[in-house]
């Protein structure tokens, strides 16, 4: 029982960067785009958050820094990819290069005069009752906060049915009076902004410092969860929960007697090959929105 609960705790914890990262780019491909930026902008919001806290000495400034930093860098690429209408594939991977060369020349310039990694004091976790409701309060945000308001927003809104269909038609939407630039913009700063969220998550609340390794390809995954959802905002929540569980039962299974003669990185490969094997059972004959990876250019 002990086994499970920690688990069960350990999967919420691990899901949440992965659920803001990816409700945020549900976003994103709903509007018709492709944002493999992703990594770079979780990379760049952990950076940025932690220097931020660590140079104020404050936990929320250092969420806003990161928040303004994944919404600039969402700009940007809108700009290359919306308005200017280049390549979704290499602005997106153009973008994420930028974002941690830049994010790892600063902490360089920095942090490398230090003897010591740095650290700061993290966000407190908050219980309410027992292990599986001890988390951060972060997580709490993520399942019982953004996500909801991220479906109510897409599936029962005129914003969210202006995304949908600047992702499905945005010519036709484009005469219904619908600002198809302007929506997708929007649509990308909000995955922007969550997905630099869920990279500070891992230093202001998780780790406390900065790591080269700390995203570990979670963008990559968190874009595959929302082709793994269907590009719905429940779908990519469930895909999160259950490559954090995944990823968190090997963690544990390290420690068990009898696991010891399993290699190390088959056990840490598992929770990715368990993602892509969903996503290549789920995405057989899905339906994308209809324009897809479609730049939108006025006649």
């Amino acid at each position: 029982m002990s086994f499970t609960l920690d688990v069960l705790a350990a999967t919420f914890r691990n899901a949440t960067p992965l659920v803001y990262a990816s409700v945020g780019d549900t976003f994103v491909q709903r509007a018709g785009m492709l944002n493999l930026g992703i990594e770079g902008m979780m990379f760049a919001g952990a950076f940025v958050g932690f220097a931020a806290a660590y140079a104020t000495g404050s936990l929320l400034v250092g969420l806003l820094a990161a928040v303004a930093v994944g919404i600039a860098a969402a700009a940007v690429l809108g700009f290359l990819i919306v308005t200017l209408g280049t390549s979704q594939h290499v602005a997106g991977i153009g973008m994420t290069l930028l974002l941690v060369s830049a994010s790892e020349f600063a902490n360089r310039l920095a942090f490398a005069d230090r003897e010591t990694l740095p650290k700061i004091e993290t966000f407190e976790p908050v219980s309410l009752g027992g292990r599986i409701l001890s988390q951060y309060g972060m997580t709490y945000v993520a399942f019982l906060l953004v996500a909801p308001a991220a479906w109510l927003l897409l599936r029962h809104t005129s914003f969210g049915l202006r995304v949908r269909a600047v992702g499905e038609n945005p010519e036709a939407a484009d005469v219904a009076g619908v600002d198809v630039f302007r929506t997708r913009y929007l649509a990308l700063m909000i995955g922007g902004a969550l997905a630099a969220v869920g990279g500070a998550f891992l230093t202001l609340a998780v780790l406390g410092s900065f790591t080269l390794e700390i995203i570990a390809g979670r963008g990559w995954v968190a874009l595959a969860l929302v082709i793994f959802g269907r590009w719905r905002i429940e779908g990519a929540v469930l895909g999160a929960l259950v490559f954090a569980g995944v990823f968190a039962l090997q963690l544990r299974l390290r420690i068990l007697p009898g696991w010891d003669d399993v290699p190390f990185e088959l056990l840490l490969a598992t929770p990715y090959i368990v993602i892509i094997i969903a996503l290549a059972v789920s995405g057989r004959n899905v339906a994308y929105p209809g324009a897809y990876l479609r730049p939108y250019r006025r006649a």
